[in-house]
């Protein structure tokens, strides 16, 4: 099983195939849910499937957070060629309620750059959030993302970070 990046608290690896109700369990909380576009229990089901087969195709997926004092779980994050514009990659977490406020998101986002920046050729790495959404805002700023002009993703305004591949 790889590891995608670590530090003292957090562990980000693939999920295991015995971890799905692990990671639908994520999802019943409305406050966790509460940013993220609406989506079936089915759908749920159909992401886990589909990250196991990008394991085996080295592609981009979907991740779990692992707290590494406890191997508590803590949530997942993502990283997935941008559908607004293929020469980007979007970055994304979902973390559970008990892991908000304690800085873990701001060291998701940072492995994950770091990640596609060293996997990939690309040289944008972007992220997208709710407008109400202050508190990941915060963070992917904390982190060096730039905000621009707000993009609209079916007919609704979400707020739009970019940070670029730095200059060697």
């Amino acid at each position: 099983m790889s590891n995608l990046y670590q530090t003292p608290r957090i562990i980000i690896r693939e999920f295991l195939p015995e971890e799905q109700q692990t990671f639908l369990d994520l999802f019943k909380d409305d406050e966790v849910t509460q940013y993220l576009p609406q989506v079936s229990p089915e759908r749920y089901e159909e992401m886990f499937s589909e990250l196991l087969e990008n394991y085996q195709k080295g592609n981009l997926s979907r991740w779990a957070i692992f707290d590494t004092t406890n191997n508590n779980f803590i949530g997942m994050c993502v990283a997935r060629v941008f559908v607004h514009n293929t020469n980007q990659i979007e970055i994304g977490y979902v973390l559970s309620k008990e892991y908000w406020g304690k800085g873990i998101a701001t060291e998701v986002c940072k492995g994950l750059t770091q990640y596609c920046f060293t996997n990939t050729d690309i040289n944008e790495v972007v992220a997208i959030t709710d407008l109400n959404n202050s508190g990941s805002q915060n963070v992917l700023q904390k982190v060096g993302f730039e905000r621009l002009d707000n993009i609209i993703r079916d007919d609704e305004e979400i707020a739009y970070f970019v940070t670029k591949r730095p200059l060697v």
